[in-house]
């Protein structure tokens, strides 16, 4: 879990692409990215991505995902689950008694999870909602 406490000054006025530099005029005030990001610090998690089947939503391998557990997962959340022992990243579909783990790559199929209730538990020990992925976070400078 993330206990640092940092806070990171904060543009007052949008920035276009190709802005010079901001001067000290421009800061609105500080941002502490932990209490942006992190609604429950309890209950969440990042997780670093691998792999690609979820391109098309934005979320690229090497990302960074905060996952929060405490969320109860809807039809459209992009989920964590755990699917035969292992975490993978998921558009959650349907409803309780036919959700599916949807990838958001063509050349992945979805996943059938027909025993989950609605808060994603009951699918045994081989698949189960593990949290509900709330924001990204991409290192552009790799």
């Amino acid at each position: 879990m993330v206990k640092s406490k940092r806070e990171t000054p904060v543009l007052a006025s949008a920035v276009r692409a190709g802005f010079p530099s901001p001067a000290e005029d421009y800061i609105e005030g500080s941002l502490d990215l932990n209490r942006h990001l992190i609604r429950h610090p309890a209950a969440t998690f990042i997780v670093r991505v691998e792999g690609e089947s979820m391109t098309g939503a934005g979320i690229f391998p090497g990302d960074l995902l905060v996952v929060d557990r405490s969320v109860e997962p809807h039809d459209g959340h992009v989920v964590i689950a755990v699917v035969e022992g292992e975490l993978t990243v998921k558009r959650l579909k349907g409803r309780a008694g036919a959700w599916r783990l949807v990838a958001e790559h063509p050349d992945f199929p979805p996943i059938l999870m027909p025993s989950l209730d609605a808060s994603g538990e009951g699918g045994g020990e081989t698949s189960a909602i593990w949290g509900v992925v709330t924001n990204a976070v991409r290192n552009l400078m790799m």
